[in-house]
């Protein structure tokens, strides 16, 4: 099965293990700069790329495999390799763009300065992609195993975060670069269909028979 995955997909996946391998080997400070450090506090402009390549735990590594395996895998045959390769480094980049803004108001307000690491931002981009891609397909979710159209695991999804960002009921945990992840995905993709903010395409002339 992974022989017959998508390039762009099977290269993210490769990359992910390796780097993971590397954090397992090496010290931490060794790749502390490689994590996404608030502005004014380390953040270099590499680490708006490299931190998605970096995880906490095996748990975290392994989440964010799967479901770029289950998500990106079709939207990378739907779409094609440059045009998924683009969408989801514009999704990872938003989702750095937003943990940036969510970091900067935190220490204004004198809270600590952590780093920022995952594909989260990223998976949850391809997530909203396959759910505008496919609204009708069923996934079984994990936890708790309850099946659900793609569309609805979406706006679930997108809620939880919203919800958990605001309320801080999750600490640790980087919901606000999620939904940049998804935000960014989906002014791309409306991008790309020519909708509203960026415009609307002009319908076809019909044509005349005469």
């Amino acid at each position: 099965m992974f022989s017959n995955l998508p390039p762009v997909t099977r290269a993210l996946l490769i990359a992910n293990g390796v780097a993971f391998l590397l954090q397992l080997v090496l010290e931490r400070t060794a790749l502390g700069p490689l994590m996404l450090w608030p502005l004014g506090d380390g953040f270099m402009p590499w680490q708006l790329v490299t931190y998605a390549f970096l995880h906490g735990d095996i748990a975290h590594l392994l989440f964010n495999m799967l479901a770029l395996l289950m998500f990106g895998a079709p939207v990378e045959h739907t779409w094609g390799p440059k045009r998924f390769l683009t969408f989801y480094f514009v999704c990872v980049v938003g989702a750095a763009v937003c943990q940036l803004a969510v970091g900067a108001w935190t220490l204004s307000q004198g809270g600590p300065a952590y780093p920022t690491l995952g594909a989260s931002g990223g998976v949850f981009g391809l997530l909203l992609a396959y759910g505008m891609l496919f609204p009708h397909q069923r996934v079984m979710l994990l936890i708790p195993p309850i099946p659900m159209k793609a569309r609805t695991l979406v706006i679930v999804y997108g809620a939880i975060a919203l919800l958990l960002g605001f309320t801080g009921l999750q600490p640790g945990v980087a919901h606000f670069a999620h939904l940049g992840g998804m935000l960014f995905g989906w002014l791309l993709i409306r991008y790309w269909r020519g909708h509203p903010p960026f415009g609307r395409r002009k319908p076809p002339r019909p044509r005349i028979v005469r």
